[in-house]
């Protein structure tokens, strides 16, 4: 046999090829449903809404361990100053496990500076060592921000 296969021939064997294909067809399309119902909730990322006098905005949590327990703490209320004209912070009511730093960030960078201090940074730019635990990014305009003085900001669960 040279592996080669032939056409099917009209009538009954054509639709016995028929039924098996729609089957296999069947069973590969089930089972690729239940794979990704079983990795979907795995892979949706956490959004949070962080609310103020000042606006509103969105941000989609990392897939970290610092960001899950921050989740675990809201909703929270933070008392939030300027600093440097770049960014919101404020401190939080418990330590966030410590993790990889990074020094670079950019416009709605969610970070942790020590393990208890929130920033909110409405500007790009680099931190100096050791840097900051990336807690997530504002999908929302975060220009909100962008003004001197203290903000009262409230960070929830979105539904």
């Amino acid at each position: 046999m040279s592996g080669e296969m032939e056409p099917a021939a009209e009538g009954a064997g054509s639709i016995s090829m028929d039924r098996r294909y729609d089957s296999m067809l069947k069973s590969l399309l089930s089972s690729a449903v239940i794979a990704l119902g079983m990795v979907g909730p795995a892979m949706a990322q956490e959004r949070i809404r962080i609310s103020s006098d000042w606006g509103e905005v969105t941000a989609d949590l990392a897939d970290n361990e610092a960001a899950k327990s921050l989740a675990q703490t809201l909703p929270l209320t933070i008392e939030m100053s300027d600093h440097l004209r770049q960014e919101k912070t404020g401190n939080l009511p418990s330590a966030l496990p410590e993790l990889a730093r990074q020094r670079d960030f950019s416009i709605g960078t969610l970070g942790l500076w020590s393990s208890d201090h929130f920033v909110i940074y409405y500007r790009s730019g680099r931190v100096p060592a050791p840097g900051i635990i990336v807690l997530g990014q504002v999908t929302g305009d975060v220009s909100i921000f962008d003004r001197p003085g203290p903000v009262t900001v409230r960070v929830e669960r979105t539904d």
